[in-house]
């Protein structure tokens, strides 16, 4: 379950956009953050099950002011659509051709005369 939350968080610097974009980063579950707003106040935080709450207090521990904005889920529509045309198309294989890296030289025996099988004795 993806799940998109917007953050408010008192950033009033690059260091501080810097440590809250690093507690984000640090959270278990976050796979995209962001800074967004006019301000450059609010933190885009995207992942998998990623608990919003703990999250706003780490940020309120270090950067004294955050709030939860939205919470959204997001639906992941690529891979719904692809699993739609995977079932309504019928699975054909590639055709591939293949032919030799290089030309094939011709077969060539070679045997030792001096070498024959047949018994001289009899």
């Amino acid at each position: 379950m993806q799940q998109k939350m917007v953050l408010k968080v008192q950033m009033n610097c690059e260091k501080c956009r810097a440590q809250a974009l690093k507690i984000a980063a640090a959270t278990q579950g976050v796979t995209h953050m962001a800074i967004q707003g006019k301000e450059k106040d609010e933190l885009m935080v995207t992942g998998d099950e990623v608990d919003s709450v703990k999250l706003t207090r780490c940020l309120r521990k270090k950067l004294h002011h955050a709030t939860i904005l939205t919470i959204k889920e997001i639906k992941e529509e690529k891979e719904e659509k692809k699993e739609e045309k995977k079932d309504d198309e019928k699975y054909t294989p590639p055709y591939y051709v293949c032919y030799p890296p290089y030309p094939m030289p011709p077969q060539i025996m070679v045997q030792d005369p001096c070498q024959s099988q047949a018994c001289s004795i009899m």
